[in-house]
């Protein structure tokens, strides 16, 4: 495995490279969630190069991008062990460099003003901004992304179908621990009592979907709204102490908004366990 610092070392790489080149951008960090989408991509594509790269424009002013993990060393010993072929390591001077970008990507609201991007109204256009520039350095044939950010990923695949970029986007299931929870760089954070009551997220998730599910066996309306607040309420009680950012019944397709359940629905959801921020989904179907 190579890593390679420069932009002129990864298009160099991607010259030599005489089959499909799968890319997996990342933000280090890795867990067993990043590894699968290396797995994936391994097994899918003659090489693979990882990117990462913690990137400063996706962070809004009071979130955490000086205090996120960065474990480069631990990394790169997992990227190897995954079957990685490349390594893509860049600092901020060689993404962005020294002065303030002309051009920058602005996603348009449709996608970007409902769940995470409610709370974090700038974080889509510089993940928008990363990606693009990673597709631009590396011209992979495809990439690679984790289905826990489902909302990242349809913002991802809109750009690129609206840019034209030629490449395909594949989708991974998230990876979980045992217990359910969701598997995040940020899990690291949590404290033992938080680890202990985290999981009962994905649980009552899955107590919607199977209500969701019987209603629809039987051809009864629900309104997802009081599907929503009950989850809200068994939130509060099995995860003490935390604080929701949104539970939300919202369309697979578009992240458009439901009403009883009628289209391909997928379960949202971002809570606070403690100060760490944990974000999760879940497809209930139609």
């Amino acid at each position: 495995m190579k890593v390679l610092r420069e932009i002129s070392e990864v298009r160099e790489a991607r010259k030599q490279c005489r089959s499909t080149l799968g890319l997996v951008p990342t933000m280090g960090a890795l867990h067993e969630g990043h590894l699968s989408l290396i797995r994936n991509s391994v097994a899918k594509c003659g090489e693979t190069i990882v990117s990462i790269f913690v990137n400063p424009t996706q962070f809004g002013p009071n979130e955490d991008y000086e205090k996120y993990p960065r474990t480069v060393e631990e990394d790169l010993k997992k990227c190897e062990a995954a079957g990685a072929d490349y390594v893509f390591l860049p600092t901020n001077e060689v993404i962005y460099g020294t002065e303030k970008p002309l051009v920058t990507l602005n996603v348009d609201k449709e996608l970007t003003s409902v769940l995470c991007g409610k709370s974090r109204p700038i974080h889509f256009n510089g993940v928008a901004q990363i990606v693009s520039i990673l597709f631009n350095i590396a011209q992979p044939d495809i990439a690679f992304f984790g289905e826990k950010d489902y909302q990242q990923l349809t913002v991802i695949r809109k750009m690129v179908s609206d840019l034209h970029f030629p490449l395909e986007i594949v989708g991974v299931p998230t990876v979980r621990e045992a217990s359910g929870l969701a598997k995040s760089s940020r899990n690291r954070y949590l404290s033992e009592s938080e680890l202990a009551v985290a999981p009962n997220i994905y649980k009552v998730m899955n107590i919607i979907k199977e209500k969701a599910e019987a209603y629809r066996k039987e051809n009864k309306t629900v309104s997802v709204e009081s599907l929503e607040n009950e989850a809200k309420k068994m939130i509060s009680e099995l995860v003490p102490g935390s604080k929701i950012d949104y539970f939300e019944i919202r369309s697979t397709k578009d992240l458009g908004r439901n009403e009883d359940l009628s289209d391909d629905s997928r379960i949202f959801t971002a809570v606070y366990v403690g100060t760490t921020r944990l974000i999760d989904n879940l497809y209930i179907g139609k």
